[in-house]
């Protein structure tokens, strides 16, 4: 059973919700929370807005918002042969006004605001309907857009009555706290996923279906805006690292939690629907956890500890006096004792550093050592940064 902050649900309980899936619209009063309950995961039943103004201040590294979208639907939608198409009809999607909604946006914002820490970063994502409202407000309370994506639906349900375009995409807006805060943005694991090519700001993905859309035992959809896993695994991968909170304030049937567990993240879902957290419980219950660390270390070579070309003289893996060379042998440079490089051209002499050289002998202002000069073995010439790699693994 995951326990948490909140009333939480029993495993009998989630066991029934899943035969029944029929949601239960009784806000829970949250009771007091401590911090040694902030590791693992834990769903959190009770209204989103009074639960994360109980909670610690900065607690969470990210923040995934999936609000109601006030659809404003008018009369039941039909398909041309007849059949009714099943949209969002639930009171939690309806508002008397705009002005009701937009009280309500501020409200959930001031609790993210509160949870969030200072180099977190939160993702909100919305239709037409609603999202050019939360934007203004999210600009107005102090946050700084990074990002606007678009996700672009490889299946998206046709426009039936023909009187607009398809509505084929959804927008996420990705903001940090204020214009000058430092936040996560794993832009070379993002770069891996999309082989080794820069990731966009618009993802074409599919909708939630088959195996992964959760329903009923009469096949109906369990929640009307389930999100697909692998748009919440790009949005996890993208602003967090192993081990970092994710907090989901409308965590419905619970993508986000699964999401995160698999990736090694800690995480909260509040769910303000018995039923739906139910569900989202034993759906993650579900979800394997992966055992070894090394599988979900993305940091870049950035973010990773530094090692000095001094060390790798040190351990004897290049010897002084060897030789260095960049890789179409044009230039040779000679390792000093003191880790330091001396080489010769047309240009002059130099010395100085792996990168002051590497920059010298090229006539450039800049230059990456580590990657520029290669040391050989087996007949072969090897990158000097494979030999910096060695030393983190054994080291870090």
């Amino acid at each position: 059973m995951l326990r948490g902050i909140g009333q939480c649900l029993s495993s009998g309980e989630a066991e029934q919700a899943m035969k029944r899936i029929s949601p239960i619209s009784t806000p829970v009063t949250p009771t007091p929370v401590t911090p040694n309950c902030m590791r693992g995961g834990r769903v959190l039943v009770g209204d989103c807005v009074e639960i994360m103004r109980g909670l610690p201040a900065g607690i969470a590294d990210m923040v995934f918002a999936d609000p109601p979208y006030n659809l404003q639907l008018g009369g039941e939608l039909t398909r041309p042969n007849q059949t009714r198409v099943n949209g969002v009809e639930d009171t939690w999607d309806k508002f008397a006004d705009f002005a009701a909604y937009d009280s309500f946006t501020r409200s959930w914002l001031e609790g993210v605001r509160h949870v969030l820490k200072d180099t977190g970063t939160l993702w909100v994502i919305g239709s037409y309907h609603n999202i050019f409202r939360i934007g203004s407000i999210l600009q107005d309370m102090g946050f700084w857009i990074l990002n606007d994506i678009v996700w672009r639906k490889t299946n998206p349900m046709p426009n039936f009555r023909g009187t607009r375009f398809a509505n084929a995409h959804e927008t996420m807006i990705w903001a940090s706290k204020d214009k000058n805060a430092s936040y996560t943005f794993n832009y070379e694991a993002l770069k891996m996923l999309n082989e080794d090519i820069q990731m966009r700001s618009d993802w074409l993905l599919p909708l939630c279906t088959g195996h992964e859309r959760l329903k009923d035992q009469q096949g109906t959809k369990v929640h009307p805006t389930q999100k697909p896993e692998a748009l919440l695994y790009r949005v996890v991968m993208t602003s967090t690292n192993n081990g970092d909170l994710v907090l989901d304030p409308f965590f419905g049937t619970g993508t986000t939690g699964a999401v995160a567990k698999g990736l090694g993240r800690s995480w909260i879902g509040i769910e303000r629907e018995s039923g739906y957290a139910a569900v989202a419980e034993s759906r993650i219950a579900e979800v394997k956890e992966v055992s070894d660390p090394n599988v979900l270390d993305i940091r870049s070579k950035r973010q990773a500890p530094r090692v000095p070309f001094g060390l790798v003289v040190e351990r004897g893996l290049i010897k002084p006096g060897g030789a260095l060379y960049d890789h179409r042998h044009n230039h040779t440079a000679i390792v000093r004792v003191d880790g330091t490089l001396v080489a010769a051209n047309h240009l002059g002499d130099h010395r100085g550093s792996i990168h002051q050289v590497g920059a010298a002998v090229q006539g450039l202002p800049a230059c990456n050592g580590w990657v520029f000069w290669h040391y050989e073995s087996g007949g072969n010439l090897l990158p000097i940064d494979l030999l910096r790699e060695q030393i983190r693994a054994e080291t870090y």
